[in-house]
């Protein structure tokens, strides 16, 4: 076996034949006496950069020694190494103590040790669902990334996870980041007024109430230097297919936003149409972004013609609680210069609709319209946008006249906050309800419909794809 502790900004590794830890049991004290919750950190197998996101800010509650269960290989290191960076920047530099253990029963000895009350999950999602549903069963916090499941036949465990987090008194939580952009959240305020937005109207098949599409890239630049990816993600066996990856965020955001803290559940969800197809990715442009030279054998059974075909891409439509909604994710291999990773949302409404764009007329920033306004001159239209955009929780907000039909939404530059510290704030909020000791009544019926959503979709596509 084996210990790897980083101290700061410098990595020191020791060997250890005990147990070489410590137990923290969550523990609530009085809160008449200013006390809140000690949590402590536990990573397992970290293979995705989301992993190393959670830490990028330090947090009061928190302690800075995380133990890291991992086995051996590069996922791990360059994970520490991501946690280095942090450590290390000049500016608003973390502290956090990593504390290392990579024997082969590396998942077996977190169940025994305990070294922490919280587990934290991104990485290799096809063993997600036990690490979650063992995690569980052992009375351990879970703060998961996306997806929680990526096949409907772990749909059955992931909800027995979530009755067993209830018996136990422990909270099953997944990374949700997009409720924290600023222009999703006001769209979802501008969606629940009347007076602007009218009501949701109920869409169809051809043209939905609510359109939701997110365009990804396999190499992209995160916290400054090029992400090396895991030749596994490439594997959707291991990483799922886009269907049930990015969609997962999408189908959030419907619910999230056409719904808002209502109970949700299966029986609300109608699937109407899924479909699912592959990037093609070239043997050079796989190893520009794993490094590796040649295809691993895991990934021989997906490669046509010399090119590897990863089915990264799905779109599904269908009903929630009558609602039309289309959900569709692309992956391209690189984005545009200037570019990165992009979001289009529209909700139809009776009186206008409301459109978030991010292309290069906005300079890939989010950013939100409002268009086809029915029913007010321009003039009066905006007027009453000024008057409720008052009530909002944000100032300075700023209404631009784009055309005869078309209004946009300034956001000054402090709301802006990046998706890498978007990261931060879920955790943030995650602790909140580490605090209160519960979840929202919403969120556990929420996200049992949306891994529901998911996986039906996935089926409804594999079997139109045969």
């Amino acid at each position: 076996m084996r210990r790897i502790i980083l101290f700061m900004s410098s990595v020191m590794i020791a060997a250890s034949c005990g147990r070489g830890g410590y137990s923290q049991q969550i523990a609530k004290s009085d809160s008449s006496m200013g006390k809140i919750y000690h949590i402590k950190l536990i990573t397992m197998d970290p293979g995705h950069f989301h992993a190393a996101l959670v830490q990028k800010i330090m947090y009061d509650q928190v302690s800075p020694d995380v133990h890291v269960y991992a086995p051996q290989g590069p996922d791990y290191l360059q994970h520490l190494g991501r946690i280095k960076s942090y450590n290390s920047r000049p500016v608003n530099p973390t502290s956090w103590n990593e504390i290392v253990y990579t024997g082969p029963d590396f998942f077996e000895k977190m169940l025994a040790e305990k070294t922490g009350n919280v587990v934290v999950l991104s990485g290799n999602n096809r063993k997600k669902a036990e690490y979650i549903s063992k995690s569980i069963n052992a009375g351990l916090n879970v703060l998961a990334d996306k997806p929680m499941i990526i096949s409907p036949e772990d749909f059955p465990a992931l909800e027995a996870a979530f009755a067993t987090a209830r018996e136990k008194g422990v909270i099953l939580y997944d990374i949700m980041t997009e409720r924290y952009e600023v222009t999703t959240i006001l769209q979802k305020l501008l969606s629940q007024n009347t007076v602007v937005f009218g009501v949701l109207k109920t869409g169809s098949k051809e043209a939905p109430a609510v359109t939701k599409i997110s365009v990804h890239h396999f190499s992209k630049i995160v916290s400054g230097s090029p992400v090396l990816r895991p030749a596994w993600y490439f594997d959707v066996q291991q990483q799922g297919e886009g269907i049930v990856d990015v969609t997962t965020h999408l189908v959030d955001l419907v619910q999230w936003e056409c719904f808002p803290e209502q109970i949700l559940n299966p029986s609300d969800i109608k699937m109407v149409s899924a479909k699912r197809w592959p990037t093609f990715i070239s043997k050079e442009e796989f190893k520009g972004v794993t490094g590796f030279d040649e295809f691993p054998g895991y990934l021989m059974k997906d490669i046509k013609n010399g090119k590897l075909n990863v089915f990264s891409n799905g779109e599904m439509v269908y009903q929630i609680k009558g609602i039309y909604a289309k959900v569709s994710v692309e992956w391209k291999y690189q984005a545009p210069q200037g570019g990165g990773d992009t979001h289009y949302s529209v909700m139809h409404g009776t009186k206008c609709d409301l459109i978030i764009k991010q292309g290069a007329e906005e300079k890939f920033l989010p950013t939100l319209y409002i268009e086809n306004i029915k029913g007010l001159t321009m003039n009066d239209f905006a007027s009453e946008l000024k008057e409720v955009i008052k009530t909002f929780p944000y100032d300075n907000l700023q209404i631009e006249a784009i055309n005869s039909t078309t209004l946009k939404i300034n956001v000054p530059e402090k709301y802006r906050v990046s998706h890498e510290d978007h990261f931060g704030q879920v955790t943030a909020k995650f602790l909140e309800y580490l605090e209160a000791a519960k979840l929202p009544e919403w969120e556990v019926p929420g996200m049992i419909t949306k891994y529901y959503t998911t996986t039906t979709a996935l089926k409804l596509a594999k079997g139109n794809s045969h």
